[in-house]
């Protein structure tokens, strides 16, 4: 089992009691990846989210001609990988990378599943923590296009 104080760290987890965390706990998986090795690829089979425990992830798109695109670098207590459980996407549609030597934590799509049956309070607000992150992340990229536009 992965330590439940590690968990209650996280970001998608910081709304959760107590025994929401050890429910969690009690399913979730840990990994670690070397500096350099891919997380998962584009157009893997999607497995879990994703829990950053320690290190660096890139997520990352390559275009047609190969030129790679870092859509962001995620730090400790981040996630990423959600977008395809919620979406029901049965292959990722980035890269993910360990740009340093990572552990994350791994919920698989199956428990993810199970949680939103058995316990629909939980997992509103791990949903609310994912749409609070997008709408915060949405609002970035927007800055960041605006600024483009300015410049161009």
């Amino acid at each position: 089992m992965v330590d439940k104080a590690a968990l209650q760290k996280q970001i998608l987890l910081s709304d959760l009691t107590a025994e929401e965390v050890e429910a969690i706990a009690q399913k979730v998986k840990a990994e670690s990846f070397a500096k350099g090795k891919p997380i998962f690829q584009e157009g893997e089979a999607t497995k879990c989210m994703y829990l950053i425990k320690a290190g660096k992830v890139e997520i990352a798109k390559t275009t047609a001609d190969g030129w790679k695109q870092t859509l962001a670098v995620l730090t400790e207590n981040h996630f990423f990988g959600e977008l395809s459980l919620i979406e029901d996407k049965k292959t990722h549609g980035a890269n993910a990378t360990a740009i340093d030597d990572t552990e994350i934590v791994c919920i698989n799509m199956a428990d993810f599943k199970a949680f939103e049956q058995s316990n629909p309070g939980m997992m509103y607000k791990i949903m609310k923590t994912i749409a609070r992150v997008a709408s915060k992340n949405v609002h970035a990229m927007n800055d960041r296009l605006i600024k483009l536009l300015i410049s161009y």
